[in-house]
């Protein structure tokens, strides 16, 4: 079992990762002064395969859960307003807790609602995915609008993340992709030494040993707490964590929010955020080897048929981190030393379009 802790100036809390991490929940919420109430904020994948286990583990509370969609389904208006609905019909007061079980998107939705409920009430992040060792850190919740990603949040820090990795073992192989794209990032903006080692170790993401699987997930959650620690609301350094998502959440949202995963719509980010990178601030980067690791691993290193440059530079236009219209993007003047840059439309829509009509980087 390990853990890391996590400093905001906002709050200071544990990460507890590894085997068995969710049994020290229990013990940790005894520690509430007052508590009143559970509300356990689910998904249908995730209820049906665990939720008995957490069930017992509560049967001495007050509790109810509320299920919701799976994936980014989860994060509408129509599901946060139903679960707010569901927390005032069971009576849940400024002493009561929610506990997020499930993936990123269960976590953003569970964290907006104990943000916004009451004014907001302290909530628990239980992560179920490889892509919530990012998300589940670092306070960041919302739901999406159909003209953006996570364009409705706030931030709004939980008390403690309980990180079982033995809920990891079921997980399918494009949500493995997805959290793994994201460990993938860490390691681009912040450690060339993970990087190599990934590149070296990791060939097959069905099969990754459970002592690889918590090195890399401890490494990356460390990685964010160092940022995060120094930047909780994004106003400097924590930008950098969005490397490749500014073109990944326009392709997100031009497939269709859930119909591909976020993690592989970042990767094709990242890809093209390198690619930027070398055109502007001379990034000087294997491409052959990296792109053959990837495919290898089973990513997509395209865009997706049928999206066209216009519909994206319209909707990284709308992107939460743009201002005034003007596109910005992370990009690396090296690994671990990533870079905020404003691209003008012109040149952006340039090297987009070379990058569709080439296929990605293959």
């Amino acid at each position: 079992m390990k853990r890391i802790k996590i400093n905001t100036a906002s709050k200071g809390y544990w990460v507890t990762l590894g085997e068995n991490a969710s049994r020290e929940m229990i013990p940790f919420i005894v520690s509430f002064p007052n508590l009143t109430s559970i509300m356990v904020i689910t998904d249908e994948t995730v209820g049906m395969l665990y939720l008995n286990v957490l069930k017992e583990q509560l049967k001495e509370y007050r509790y109810y859960v509320k299920t919701v969609p799976s994936s980014e389904h989860a994060k509408t208006f129509e599901v946060y307003y139903d679960c707010l609905t569901s927390a005032l019909e069971h009576k849940l007061d400024r002493n009561s807790l929610i506990i997020a079980f499930g993936g990123g998107a269960v976590g953003d939705l569970a964290g907006f609602v104990a943000a916004t409920f009451m004014r907001g009430i302290p909530f628990i992040q239980v992560p179920t995915t490889i892509l919530a060792h990012d998300s589940a850190v670092g306070g960041k919740v919302a739901v999406n609008h159909p003209l953006g990603k996570n364009m409705i949040g706030a931030f709004h820090q939980p008390e403690a993340v309980f990180y079982d990795t033995n809920y990891l073992s079921s997980l399918p192989i494009a949500e493995r992709r997805s959290g793994f794209a994201e460990i993938i990032k860490h390691a681009l903006i912040s450690d060339r030494a993970l990087l190599q080692w990934l590149l070296e170790n990791i060939n097959d993401l069905s099969s990754m040993k459970q002592t690889d699987l918590e090195f890399v997930l401890q490494r990356g959650i460390s990685i964010k707490s160092e940022i995060v620690s120094q930047d909780e609301k994004e106003t400097g350094v924590r930008a950098f964590l969005n490397f490749g998502h500014t073109l990944g959440h326009a392709i997100e949202g031009e497939c269709g929010y859930g119909n591909m995963t976020h993690g592989e719509a970042v990767l094709i980010g990242m890809l093209f955020a390198l690619k930027l990178s070398e055109e502007i601030v001379g990034l000087k980067f294997s491409f052959a080897s990296y792109i053959n690791w990837l495919q290898t691993l089973g990513y997509q290193t395209h865009l997706p048929e049928g999206i066209s440059t216009q519909r994206l530079m319209k909707r990284m236009k709308q992107d939460k981190k743009s201002v005034g219209g003007k596109i910005t993007f992370i990009l690396l003047k090296d690994i671990g030393s990533p870079v905020k840059k404003e691209i003008p439309d012109s040149l952006l829509f340039s090297l987009l379009n070379k990058f569709l009509e080439k296929g990605g980087c293959e």
